[in-house]
């Protein structure tokens, strides 16, 4: 008689996929997501810095239980209903890791930090954990802002940290990214473009805090990025890479207010109506509108931050 096989046993999560679960719905209740918000598996990479294939799968296992739902074609979205908070300690949470980022890069930017530092040295300044303190300088090494010493220690990479930098910074974008749009070579990949659109419509409805302010510019940079890419002109895309490793700590440390990130948004979205168009003229000067006005809000804030220490006797 034909023995019955026996039922293959459904293989357990793994390790990175529990803890990419927890950091997804950390982020749902850090950020107050509102339900039906979509959970883009790109932006989340980003934020967990993994590959999209374990972000996939943990989305899938908390579909699977419940605490995300599946769209009635495709994605994931934020229930109705918040998601349970974490019974016991595991992987340092986004929200703390994030708070350790941004007071990062306030004391970088503003010259309280130095150069060199070491994990003790952020851990006894901020009281931070080894865990946390470590994946933020995983995440500041991924975008070139930290490199390892040689032995022991951490080293600050140059930034753009004063007012004529800043302004020659823009002048140059100015002279090179919309150019870029002209290149013989263009081509806009529809679905980074699409992506691209989702996650700026996503940043207009999501409540606005302190530590947005790093997906915000994860967002940006992937813009700007993005479209040097499709250039096809590999020299473009490495220098708008450059710039925004300069820049990360001024825009991480966001000090222009939640309007300004509407009108970013907005700005953004309007050169993507006219590159899906095919108007690439068009989508160059509003390039060109975009990075003017930016420079435009730093400047008066550089000003006005010099006139304070002007008053303080500074």
């Amino acid at each position: 008689m034909k023995q019955k096989s026996a039922p293959i046993a459904k293989a357990a999560p793994s390790r990175l996929q529990r803890e990419l679960s927890a950091g997804i719905l950390e982020l749902i209740r850090a950020e107050k997501l509102a339900p039906g918000t979509r959970l883009a598996e790109v932006a989340l990479a980003e934020r967990l810095q993994v590959s999209r294939t374990p972000v996939r799968a943990a989305l899938k296992l908390l579909a699977g239980r419940r605490l995300i739902r599946v769209g009635a074609s495709r994605g994931y979205f934020v229930t109705d209903t918040a998601p349970p908070a974490p019974k016991t300690p595991g992987k340092p949470a986004p929200a703390d890791t994030d708070r350790l980022f941004v007071a990062i890069a306030r004391d970088r930017r503003s010259g309280r930090l130095p150069v060199d530092v070491s994990e003790r040295d952020l851990m006894q300044r901020y009281g931070a954990s080894r865990p946390v303190v470590q994946r933020v300088l995983a995440k500041l090494a991924e975008v070139a802002a930290v490199q390892r010493k040689p032995g022991h220690g951490w080293r600050f990479q140059p930034i753009i940290a004063d007012a004529k930098a800043r302004a020659e910074s823009y002048r140059y974008r100015i002279l090179i990214e919309p150019a870029a749009l002209l290149e013989p070579g263009f081509q806009l990949d529809p679905v980074w473009a699409a992506e691209m659109r989702r996650r700026h419509q996503d940043a207009t409805r999501r409540t606005w805090n302190e530590t947005a302010s790093i997906a915000f510019f994860e967002m940006n940079a992937a813009f700007h990025e993005g479209l040097a890419a499709a250039s096809g002109n590999r020299f473009l895309l490495v220098a708008v890479q450059q710039q925004n490793r300069l820049r990360s700590f001024a825009n991480y440390d966001w000090t222009f207010g939640y309007e300004r990130v509407l009108v970013n948004c907005r700005e953004h979205l309007a050169i993507l109506d006219r590159l899906e168009a095919g108007e690439r003229e068009a989508a160059a000067a509003l390039m060109r509108s975009h990075l003017e006005g930016a420079s435009r809000v730093k400047r008066v804030t550089d000003e006005a931050a010099n006139g304070r220490r002007t008053n303080n006797g500074k």
